[in-house]
């Protein structure tokens, strides 16, 4: 049946003018070529669309990364700022009794440095502590975003590389 037809259509094209099959192919390659162009502006338009919404992601998990050690570095900053109003704060008072209690076993001078040395022990071991908890934050970079982006990255990539195949 399919001989038939392949026959019957071969027999139309040999009777036909060359001017006419040319004309026919013509028109056929400009039919193709649209439909070729239409399918790469769709291709195109859902890759677009994939690469937006993964840009959109990113950005919140940026803003969430961010946010989280943020949170971490402001606990740590808040700690060193205790310890310096501490230190700050309970000095003044706490240095005249010391120095005052000291007055009577060695000169004035040397219980007032004595005293100032111990409040500075504190203080450092206090901003220590508060540095040491900014450190444990890591980087203010949002690292797992740029991971993330990179293999959007990559997945960009192969979804333009595999429309052309």
């Amino acid at each position: 049946m399919a001989n038939q037809r392949y026959r019957r259509g071969e027999e139309s094209l040999s009777h036909q003018p060359t001017t006419d099959l040319v004309r026919q192919l013509v028109d056929e390659m400009k039919t193709l070529v649209r439909q070729e162009l239409e399918l790469a502006r769709t291709e195109a338009g859902r890759v677009g669309e994939g690469v937006a919404t993964l840009a959109q992601q990113e950005v919140r998990l940026a803003k969430a990364e961010l946010s989280d050690k943020g949170k971490k570095v402001g606990a740590g900053a808040g700690l060193m700022g205790l310890a310096g109003g501490t230190a700050l704060l309970a000095g003044g008072a706490f240095t005249a009794s010391l120095i005052l209690m000291l007055d009577g076993v060695m000169p004035n001078w040397l219980a007032a440095l004595l005293v100032a040395g111990a409040y500075a022990l504190v203080a450092v071991t206090v901003f220590y502590l508060g540095k040491r908890r900014v450190e444990d934050a890591g980087p203010l970079i949002p690292e797992q975003t740029i991971d993330s982006v990179k293999e959007d990255v990559q997945w960009a990539k192969t979804q333009i590389g595999s429309g052309s195949s």
